[in-house]
C-alpha cells in the first residue's frame, strides 16, 4: 500500500519539488536537488513501511528540503564556506515558495528552462520529462524511442550546457515564447502519451501521467501570453483521449479494444471541456498537429456505437494530418481505419510505405494492424504470422495477452 502512495506522490510531486528548490538554491544546483528529491522518495518508502505520515506532501517537502541543505552545506564545507541556510528567514522563505501558486509559478519557469534554445531539441525534451515529470532514464528511452545510454548523455549534456550559457531561471521573452512553447507543447504531449499507451511491462495507462499532462496545460492556458490555438486544441486531445481511460481496461485487467468498449463509462465532463477548448482553439490563426488529431478523437467520441463511427471522415483526417506534417504513425493510424472502410488496396498501400524502424517500440502496432488486414480478407495463416511478430517485438503484458487470445481466436 504505502509503494502505491509513494509512487502516486512521486509522480504528483517530483517535478513540484525540483522545481521549487531550484527556484532558490539556483540552477547550478539542479543535479544535487535531483539527488535529494530522489532520497527523499527512498526515504519515505523506507519509513512508511508501519504508518504514513497525516501530511505526506508536507514530509516530503520538509525532507527534501533539510536533505538539499545537508547536501549543500557539505559541498561548501569542502570549499571552507558555510551555508547557512537551514534556519531563520532563509528557511521561511523556501517554505513560502511551497504554497500552491509558488508552485506553479516554479513549474512553468521550469518547463520554458528545459526547452531553452541553447539545449539541442532532443536534449530539451529528455531534461524536461526528467525534471517536471519525474521520468525515469528507462521510461525517457521509451517514450522517445531510443536507447537508455543515449538519454543518459542527452541529460548530461543538458545540465551542462545550462551551466556553460549562464541559463537562467525564468520565463522567456515575449518574442521568444511561440518558438519555446513548440516545445514545451512536445514535451506535454510525450508524457501524456506515455499515460494512455504505456511501455511499461506490467501497465499499459498510467492515470497519473496523464493527470500531471493536463494539469501543466491547465497551468499554461491560465497564463494570457502562452494561450494559442495550439495549445488549446493539445489541451481538448487530452481531454478527449483521458475521457476513454476507464473503457480502455476491463474489470479483470484486459485490454479491451474500440469495437467493445462500453462507451457509457466514457466520462462526459472531460468530453465537454474538450469541445469548449476546441472552439476556443480555431479562435486563434495558429494551426497545429493537436487541431487535426483532436478532431479525430472528436469523431470517434461522437459516434453514439462502434458501427455509426464516420471512417471516411477520421480517413479525411488522417489525410489532412499526413499533408500536415508527413508521419508513419500517421500513416499506420490511416490504414487502421481502411481497415474499417474496407479499402484493403489503400490498407495494404499505406502499410508498405511505412518504414517500420521508425516506429521504434511501437514497431509490434505495424504487424498487428497487418495481422488484421490479413484477417479481414480472409488469409488466418498469414494472419496468425503476422501476430507472431507483432508477440516478438512487444514488451507490455497486456498487449501480449491480448494478442495471444486474438491469436487463440483465429487457430480456433
Amino acid at each position: 500500500m504505502e509503494h502505491k502512495i509513494v509512487d502516486h506522490l512521486f509522480r504528483h510531486h517530483y517535478g513540484k519539488m525540483v522545481a521549487i528548490l531550484t527556484r532558490f538554491f539556483g540552477l547550478s544546483y539542479i543535479e544535487t536537488i535531483e539527488d535529494a528529491v530522489q532520497d527523499t522518495f527512498i526515504k519515505a518508502s523506507s519509513q512508511w513501511r508501519n504508518k504514513i505520515p497525516d501530511n505526506p506532501e508536507a514530509w516530503l517537502n520538509r525532507v527534501a528540503k533539510n536533505r538539499t541543505i545537508d547536501i549543500l552545506r557539505s559541498i561548501q564545507a569542502e570549499k571552507n564556506r558555510n551555508l547557512t541556510i537551514s534556519t531563520g528567514a532563509s528557511s521561511l522563505q523556501i517554505d513560502e515558495l511551497f504554497l500552491d501558486h509558488e508552485v506553479a509559478d516554479s513549474q512553468l519557469r521550469m518547463i520554458f528552462v528545459a526547452c531553452h534554445p541553447n539545449l539541442h531539441p532532443n536534449e530539451q525534451i529528455a531534461f524536461a520529462l526528467k525534471t517536471i515529470s519525474g521520468f525515469s532514464t528507462k521510461e525517457i528511452a521509451s517514450a522517445l524511442l531510443t536507447k537508455e545510454d543515449t538519454i543518459v548523455k542527452r541529460l548530461t549534456r543538458a545540465k551542462k550546457s545550462i551551466g556553460e550559457n549562464n541559463i537562467q531561471f525564468k520565463y522567456p521573452n515575449p518574442e521568444a515564447v511561440h518558438d519555446r512553447m513548440i516545445q514545451v507543447m512536445e514535451v506535454i504531449y510525450l508524457t501524456f502519451n506515455e499515460g494512455f499507451h504505456s511501455t511499461n511491462q506490467d501497465r499499459l495507462i498510467k492515470e497519473d501521467l496523464c493527470g500531471e499532462a493536463i494539469r501543466l496545460c491547465q497551468l499554461l492556458l491560465k497564463k494570457e501570453q502562452f494561450r494559442s490555438g495550439s495549445l488549446y486544441a493539445l489541451f481538448a486531445l487530452l481531454c478527449f483521449h483521458t475521457a476513454r481511460l476507464e473503457s480502455k481496461i476491463s474489470t479483470d485487467n484486459q485490454i479491451v479494444n474500440l469495437k467493445d468498449q462500453n462507451r457509457t463509462k466514457w466520462y462526459f465532463s472531460l468530453i465537454k471541456m474538450g469541445n469548449s477548448a476546441m472552439q476556443k482553439a480555431v479562435e486563434y490563426e495558429d494551426t497545429s498537429v493537436y487541431h487535426y488529431e483532436a478532431a479525430i478523437a472528436s469523431e470517434h467520441l461522437n459516434a453514439k456505437t462502434f458501427e455509426e463511427t464516420n471512417w471516411k471522415k477520421i480517413s479525411y483526417w488522417y489525410e489532412q494530418l499526413y499533408a500536415f506534417e508527413p508521419n508513419s504513425f500517421t500513416l499506420l493510424n490511416h490504414a487502421t481505419v481502411c481497415i474499417q472502410l474496407s479499402d484493403f488496396e489503400k490498407t495494404l498501400r499505406l502499410l508498405n510505405s511505412i518504414d517500420v524502424s521508425d516506429l521504434g517500440q511501437r514497431a509490434y502496432l505495424y504487424y498487428g494492424c497487418y495481422a488484421e488486414y490479413y484477417v479481414q480478407i480472409g488469409e488466418k495463416e498469414l494472419a496468425i504470422s503476422f501476430l507472431d511478430k507483432a508477440l516478438m517485438k512487444t514488451t507490455n503484458r497486456l498487449e501480449r495477452e491480448f494478442m495471444i487470445r486474438k491469436r487463440e481466436g483465429l487457430l480456433g
